[in-house]
């Protein structure tokens, strides 16, 4: 099964709004872990923020399995907003991560930083490479998002991923950030 695969990023230790927070790490990679098993992941496609991605990447590189990445601008600036800025050695393993998947030609960094919504381009960027790698390999495409499952009030990008994958017709698993039971 190929798998395209969004989530929330680590809590802002600054922030009163709780989504993801660290402690809650080590369960979800059990979970991501236990999902790539149970549905004979082959490949999986995200982004790479702090996080749900990373966690999930991590886990995948474990299994052997096959990654492939997607920015909506250069690895630097991505690293700056959507890694560096949360507690946590994520830093470090974004860069050995992209690193090996760079190696590997499965990095894909699309020219978004000017755009409006850099963000929903890649999540949509994300669910098509899945559909594409199903297509080229015969293989069924499902979603999975990780998350504590209430939409934010101002524009969720998790869920954003979500609507989309159910718009496209994917299986969707989800993964919950808050200790609720995952499906």
């Amino acid at each position: 099964m190929i798998l395209a695969l969004a989530g929330r990023r680590i809590d802002d230790p600054n922030s009163d709004d709780c989504k993801f927070p660290s402690t809650e790490a080590p369960r979800i990679a059990h979970e991501v872990r236990a999902l790539f098993l149970e549905n004979a992941v082959t490949v999986l496609v995200s982004s790479a923020a702090c996080g749900a991605d990373l966690i999930a990447l991590s886990e995948a590189g474990e299994l052997g399995i096959r990654r492939r990445i997607i920015l909506p601008y250069g690895r630097e600036e991505f690293r700056q907003k959507s890694v560096m800025d949360r507690p946590g050695n994520w830093g470090a393993i974004y860069d050995r991560i992209l690193d090996e998947i760079g190696a590997k030609g499965d990095l894909v960094v699309l020219d978004e930083s000017g755009q409006a919504d850099p963000y929903s381009a890649t999540n949509r960027r994300i669910i098509s490479e899945a559909l594409d790698l199903g297509a080229q390999t015969e293989q069924a495409v499902s979603a999975a998002v990780i998350w504590d499952g209430v939409e934010r009030n101002d524009f969720d990008y998790t869920a954003d991923f979500r609507d989309e994958a159910h718009r496209r017709g994917l299986r969707l698993f989800n993964l919950f950030t808050l200790g609720g039971n995952s499906k």
